[in-house]
């Protein structure tokens, strides 16, 4: 599975924010860190914002604070801001058996997609970040 980068960008600001919850973050701080353009990052901030998992301060040591709550928002809390997992498929027109085979086999694999993006915690993934760093 693939993630647009906006989502991507958007997961490791969060996970940013919530692995130093009492402190400001730059935007030009992720921005450097994780190779993005600051209009590009904007956007997503601004999702992440109206979202409210994240705050934002302006002015000289403004920035953004994660104002969610680690051990409650997860994976797809995040990722469904900015796409979709596991949304139903167009209709179509009547298809052959095996087609419709493959088509239950991709909408089963979505669902797990889903169901274990929704199992993880942010504060799962910075634990997991912890014990790999270590």
């Amino acid at each position: 599975m693939k993630l647009q980068k906006s989502t991507l960008l958007a997961l490791c600001s969060a996970l940013e924010f919530a692995a130093q919850p009492g402190r400001q973050v730059s935007m030009a701080e992720i921005a450097q860190k994780y190779g993005a353009s600051p209009h590009h990052l904007a956007k997503v901030l601004g999702k992440l914002r109206r979202a409210r998992l994240v705050t934002a301060a302006r002015g000289s040591g403004g920035g953004y604070r994660f104002s969610g709550n680690a051990k409650r928002v997860t994976l797809l809390d995040v990722i469904a801001l900015f796409e979709r997992i596991g949304a139903a498929p167009a209709p179509r027109a009547p298809r052959r058996e095996l087609e419709r085979a493959l088509d239950q086999v991709l909408a089963e694999i979505d669902e797990t997609a889903r169901a274990t993006f929704g199992s993880i915690t942010l504060e799962t993934m910075l634990k997991l970040a912890r014990r790999r760093r270590a």
